[in-house]
């Protein structure tokens, strides 16, 4: 147990920077800022028995015991956290490290939530290695700003060198191929972004860019700008198109690149929430037609609602077609492409222009952080900006390419966790969360009460609780009586979703899906991600427990009993009576 850092004996122990600073007034020291304190706050290190040293060893000998410890696993309504952080004003006093170590420990962890729970199987956040804290220390202590070579020497060619590691695994070049282009200072095989949102709009910033260059009188698009970009070329308008299952940064990225939401068209997807070929050709001639420029085609290398990835093969040869960019966004998927028994879910990504991983997904690295990757090392140079100062022409860093200009070292932990794990840490990992999710698919079968919505693809299912005879009372029932049954089990499904997040023992998710089984009717699902490795059976099978506990809870009773009466007004039977 963590002795509170207020108490007697542990409170500004010697060696504490803001020690020399303490003036008695009666019996209470105070903190005063200073010269001499300022200048010690920025050299002088913590002692081994300072309070920030104690938590420091806490956390590195046994964060999962640290975060079990302080994090309340009962769900605090926000309003009541907010007012922690309600006053505005900065304090024109200082504090002693303590007083703020203590405060973040029963405000701010405290009302955290603990995403490296084996429990914690509703979001694409799971445990990190060990390794990951110590090795932070190092990147944070360093403090490199990897705009520019001359705020991060050896940390530019490491950047490089894992731009180069995903890009092998994605395009599979020949090690000639990275000799020649990986540490070349005039391209480069990617962009480090602070996550899969970032790089996917410079994925999309350098469609765009390529898709209206310089000709002629016209200097590009990225020099005179859309409205002469359209005109120059006789375009009525331009166009991206993605799967419903697209995320929503794609949307985001249409609004920042000034094409406009609408630019961003949604194709249907099939029973397996995946992009229908005929309906993105379809769209494309039409598109065509409308002499609208088609200027990206995006597939999705594991959705995020469902996991499914699009047939990325058939969508890279009508990207062809229409010399549109492709683009596949496999923030979530393409660690895939690690296991040898489940790579070929991945054939086609090697066709695509430019491919986004999300790194603190399953590449197991701290928030936030992911990349783009190129095909071509030329594409990058679209986008590319410089100034005097710092980024100059030939310059072996890549801040001339990113939209962001100061960015930290997290190439290194990624670097990191390529080396430690490798590739076949990485191959268990991503093989492991697929078994557990067809494990765990095959216990709701099982389980007469439960309806399995999306089968696992990768690592992601949907289900819900629907009792035995509610499922039959569907299978039966006219689209009326089956859209009446299906709104109520989104109002069952959200209680207990919600109600077992408020618990705290465990958490999945939920999301909002339109299955064809039931007409395409908005159907609220659960949502699991089985990414952390720390998750077994027993803590799924508790799970599904919980669910059907709280299922005869008496706040839902009201609902149940709706529920029953348009299952058996289906059935033709008694109204069923609940215990």
């Amino acid at each position: 147990m963590i002795v509170p850092l207020n108490s007697p004996g542990i409170r500004n122990r010697p060696g504490d920077p803001t020690d020399c600073v303490a003036r008695m007034t009666g019996k209470k020291k105070s903190a005063q800022a200073s010269v001499e304190a300022m200048y010690r706050v920025f050299t002088v290190p913590e002692a081994p028995e300072s309070t920030l040293s104690r938590i420091d060893q806490n956390i590195s000998g046994n964060l999962t015991g640290f975060l079990q410890e302080h994090i309340v696993a009962v769900e605090r309504d926000l309003s009541e956290v907010e007012k922690y952080f309600a006053d505005s004003a900065i304090p024109e006093k200082p504090i002693f490290v303590s007083e703020q170590a203590q405060f973040l420990l029963d405000k701010l962890v405290a009302n955290s939530v603990h995403t490296a729970s084996p429990s914690f199987i509703g979001h694409m956040t799971s445990a990190l290695p060990y390794f990951m804290l110590p090795l932070s220390k190092i990147m944070i202590a360093l403090n490199q700003n990897l705009v520019k070579t001359e705020t991060s020497k050896a940390f530019t060619p490491m950047e490089r060198q894992v731009l180069g590691m995903i890009h092998r695994l994605v395009y599979q070049q020949d090690g000639a191929y990275y000799r020649k282009w990986m540490h070349d200072p005039r391209h480069a095989l990617g962009a480090m972004c602070s996550g899969g949102t970032i790089a996917n709009l410079t994925a999309l910033w350098v469609a765009r860019n390529r898709a209206f260059p310089a000709e002629g009188s016209f200097r590009g698009l990225h020099q005179e700008g859309l409205f002469r970009a359209l005109k120059y070329y006789g375009h009525e308008g331009i166009a991206i198109l993605v799967s419903r299952r697209g995320h929503y940064s794609l949307r985001k990225a249409a609004d920042v690149l000034g094409l406009g939401r609408d630019a961003l068209i949604p194709i249907d997807t099939d029973d397996e929430n995946r992009i229908q070929i005929d309906a993105l050709r379809d769209k494309c001639l039409e598109l065509q037609r409308q002499k609208v420029k088609i200027m990206a085609i995006c597939g999705i290398a594991g959705t995020t609602e469902t996991g499914n990835v699009d047939p990325l093969e058939a969508m890279s040869d009508v990207a062809r077609e229409f010399g549109a960019h492709f683009h596949v966004d496999a923030a979530w998927g393409g660690p895939t492409l690690f296991s040898r028994q489940h790579s070929h879910l991945m054939r086609g990504i090697e066709k695509a222009d430019s491919v986004t991983f999300d790194a603190h997904k399953q590449l197991y690295v701290p928030m936030g952080v992911g990349l783009v990757v190129f095909r071509d090392p030329t594409m990058a140079s679209a986008v590319e900006h410089h100034a005097q100062y710092i980024i100059r022409k030939g310059s072996r860093d890549l801040g001339s390419t990113t939209l962001e200009g100061s960015r930290p070292g997290m190439a290194m932990l990624i670097h990191s966790g390529l080396k430690i794990l490798a590739r076949e840490g990485y191959e268990i990992l991503i093989n492991q969360g697929i078994e557990k999710a067809r494990t765990f698919a095959d216990m709701i079968r099982e389980e007469p009460d439960f309806e399995l919505v999306t089968e696992p693809e990768l690592n992601i299912l949907t289900y819900r609780y629907a009792p035995a005879r509610v499922q039959q009372a569907l299978a039966a029932a006219s689209p009326e009586q089956a859209e009446r049954i299906n709104m109520s089990l989104n109002r069952v499904t959200k209680f207990i979703q919600k109600t077992q997040r408020e618990r705290g023992k465990a958490f999945v998710s939920r999301t909002r899906l339109e299955p064809a089984r039931y007409g395409h009717f908005p159907c609220i699902v659960f949502r699991v991600v089985l990414a952390n490795p720390l998750t077994t059976k027993d803590i799924l099978h508790d799970i599904l427990e919980e669910q059907k506990e709280l299922a005869g809870v008496p706040g839902l009773k009201d609902e149940m009993d709706i529920l029953y009466q348009h299952t058996e007004a289906v059935l033709g039977g008694p109204v069923a009576k609940r215990a």
